[in-house]
């Protein structure tokens, strides 16, 4: 019997933030009881190797759910193939003011402008040290609010050199619409130096640590065609390791008269799935063969993770769409990506 519509009744009726703790401290306790290998053996097993690295399936969860990476244990309960934690700054910051994330649910969305709300990137790696799961694992890097775009690649530094040794892959956030200016970095002016630094940083800390750690850069919905094109060329010539597409939009076409929709800040879920599809179809066309795409956006249903792996991704990851329809949908997806294998 699947309970999740009833508790996500319950939780609608809280303010966001505040339902968000309430879920996580019901998960932390649910993981401590047999409930917790029960769960996982509910997602049907779907390996695949890729930047190197192997993933129980592939369905991972989008970074924002959990930015301090405390409560890493309780989710890889629920049958992630991977979990990216994040987004992380060097330095704790508080966020944009309250309220800050908006519940759309004629839309299956969320309007979020949370801005990076985070403990720091020495917090999360006391988290992470104490985590007991082996779940692959992603850390999503941002830059501080207060960091000016010039001096943006030093933040990213800070967090990968600090990242390198405990995480399997790492993100480059340079695509939320909710830190200011930070979008303008993926412009090919800013984003080929940016890549370039990023790639020297990786291989003195792949030296250093002793291990390959995958980089892998987060980018908008809201791009056209030949900022498509320029993106995948730079990441192919820089030598990243793959492309989460995509982040949140601040297109509001979709959900236009819908209560709470002029709300600023970054869009997400079924209103965002055209447009992160069609640039996972732009990306594979002008990527090699073989680079990795990780498709996020609008992902509520099986049909919509299909889709996603149609136009060109190699895995999913779920955000939105798994807060409107609770680990159920891990399943689901589980077993269509795995069938497309039988």
């Amino acid at each position: 019997m699947n309970i999740y519509p009833l508790l996500r009744a319950l939780l609608f009726q809280l303010e966001p933030e505040t339902a968000h703790r309430l879920t996580f401290s019901l998960l932390d306790l649910a993981a401590r009881t047999p409930w917790c290998r029960w769960s996982k053996q509910q997602v049907v097993a779907d390996p695949v190797t890729l930047m190197g690295l192997s993933f129980p399936n592939r369905i991972g969860l989008a970074a924002g759910l959990d930015k301090n990476g405390a409560h890493i244990d309780a989710l890889a309960c629920l049958g992630f193939g991977f979990i990216e934690i994040g987004t992380v700054t060097p330095r704790p910051q508080p966020g944009n003011p309250r309220p800050r994330l908006f519940r759309l649910p004629d839309a299956g969305a969320l309007i979020n402008r949370m801005g990076f709300n985070n403990d720091g990137i020495e917090s999360l790696l006391q988290n992470v040290a104490a985590r007991t799961s082996q779940t692959p694992l992603g850390i999503n890097l941002g830059k501080n609010f207060d960091t000016p775009n010039e001096r943006a690649i030093e933040d990213y530094r800070i967090g990968l050199r600090r990242a390198h040794p405990v995480a399997d892959y790492i993100t480059i956030n340079i695509s939320s619409p909710n830190t200011k200016n930070l979008r303008a970095l993926q412009a090919a002016d800013q984003f080929g130096p940016l890549l370039q630094t990023l790639r020297q940083e990786k291989a003195r800390c792949d030296q250093e640590n002793g291990r390959t750690v995958p980089i892998v850069v987060k980018i908008a919905p809201d791009l056209d065609e030949s900022a498509v094109q320029d993106i995948a060329r730079l990441l192919a010539d820089e030598g990243m390791d793959g492309v989460i597409a995509t982040n949140t939009t601040i297109d509001r076409a979709a959900v236009a008269g819908l209560p709470q929709a002029d709300e600023a800040g970054g869009l997400s879920g079924r209103p965002v799935r055209p447009a992160s599809t069609a640039v996972i179809r732009q990306l594979r066309d002008a990527l090699p063969r073989g680079f990795t795409i990780i498709g996020v956006g609008g992902i509520d249903s099986a049909a919509a993770a299909l889709e996603k792996i149609e136009a060109g991704a190699d895995a999913v990851q779920i955000y939105t769409g798994f807060i409107y329809e609770g680990p159920g949908l891990i399943r689901k997806i589980s077993q269509a990506l795995a069938s497309t294998r039988a």
